[in-house]
């Protein structure tokens, strides 16, 4: 270990000099291949936040995706349905908890998961070595390695892809320190813990929270708590399927996420699973065909040709009522606000995606109306006092 690392540039190549370091101690990270640069610590140590976090949360393994410094995916290791499997491209992997927790995190948005930075929350093992292998990554941060994956992940990229190491016994000082324009700011870390003592106070008619609810509302939460705000999150299943991050408007950010949440749900239609591809189509060309695919963009590409350079078939295109039929059987979605609703509108935007779940700190002057809107499609709202902005 050492107190310093320099590094290339800070955040855009004229932005030098540039470095990490300690000003007590040495640093807890270890660079073990590559050459990190400045954003790719930011996304790691904000990522690795979060994966240690949630595996604290849930003792399950856990994964996060990160790109300028928010989650475009986190999520636990749980085992993967066949349909789950063939829209993140596993299919037929071996895959071990970590693995899978991963594959969630990548796949439930791939078009913002490219080029990211990667989080696992314990010792990156062969089975989530060879999938970040296959994906455009940028770089992974994790407590360990195994001989073999840090192989693996060492021919990545011609060699270059970065694999940085964490103590993972690591505690920051309690009070942090950032310059904005010459002056300090410093604030007390944000050590508020998320468990399900925030869930307690259900405010709505409606006040049963599984188990499951549970454990997706703390996973929002946990996710809201490292993503740049304003911010809004949905999730289903042990995963994240929509993050929306950094908008000045909290209806846009319940619009942004849910419209990713939407695209999730989306790619399991029949039609999407069916989609022929050409033999040699590129990951992402894949990936973004399908967006577009999902979207109202599909009839330009119809009427353009270019369906003929991706598909071995040309496809039958998803109608509008299509999608409005399937978007109607998505369920039991919760959702995390890391502030208060303003609103009903946002409540109902989330009713459109399935939403059944709420957690926000409430403490707006429209709360009652907020509620009220709850009430109205039959939603569990917790309120739980905590405000979770970053930034």
């Amino acid at each position: 270990m050492q107190n310093e690392l320099l590094l290339k540039y800070g955040c855009n190549p004229n932005q030098t000099p540039s470095r990490i370091f300690m000003q007590e101690g040495e640093l807890p990270v270890e660079v073990l291949n590559g050459r990190p640069g400045y954003i790719n610590f930011l996304d790691a140590f904000n990522s690795w936040q979060l994966v240690k976090e949630l595996k604290e949360a849930a003792g399950l393994p856990a994964a996060a995706s990160f790109k300028h410094v928010s989650p475009a995916g986190a999520a636990l290791g749980l085992p993967l349905s066949e349909t789950l499997r063939r829209i993140y491209f596993v299919e037929g992997r071996e895959l071990s908890p970590l693995a899978c927790a991963y594959a969630r995190a990548r796949g439930a948005d791939r078009m913002s998961s490219y080029g990211d930075w990667a989080a696992l929350s314990d010792t990156c093992d062969r089975e989530t070595a060879l999938l970040l292998s296959c994906e455009v990554s940028d770089g992974v941060i994790a407590p360990g390695y195994t001989d073999e994956a840090l192989e693996i992940l060492k021919k990545k990229r011609g060699g270059r892809y970065n694999v940085v190491r964490i103590a993972p016994g690591y505690c920051p000082a309690p009070v942090e320190r950032k310059d904005v324009y010459g002056v300090t700011f410093e604030q007390g870390r944000n050590e508020a813990k998320i468990d399900n003592s925030l869930l307690e106070n259900l405010v709505t008619v409606n006040k049963d929270l599984p188990g499951e609810a549970k454990r997706d509302l703390l996973l929002a939460l946990i996710t809201l708590k490292y993503t740049q705000s304003n911010s809004v999150c949905y999730a289903k299943d042990g995963q994240v399927i929509g993050v929306g991050a950094g908008q000045q408007s909290r209806i846009h950010c319940t619009r942004l996420a849910g419209n990713k949440a939407d695209v999730w749900y989306l790619r399991q239609h029949p039609k999407v699973l069916g989609l022929q591809f050409v033999e040699d189509i590129r990951r992402a060309d894949r990936d973004n065909t399908i967006d577009v695919y999902v979207s109202d963009e599909w009839e330009d590409v119809l009427a353009d040709g270019a369906w003929q350079t991706r598909f071995a078939v040309r496809p039958e295109p998803l109608t509008a009522e299509e999608k409005k039929e399937w978007l109607r059987t998505l369920s039991g979605v919760s959702l995390g606000s890391d502030a208060f609703f303003p609103f009903g509108d946002n409540i109902e935007r989330a009713h459109k995606s399935g939403v059944r779940y709420i957690a926000e700190p409430g403490g707006s002057i429209r709360d009652d109306h907020v509620i009220e809107t709850c009430d109205k499609y039959g939603m569990a709202m917790a309120f739980t006092g905590l405000r979770l902005f970053h930034h």
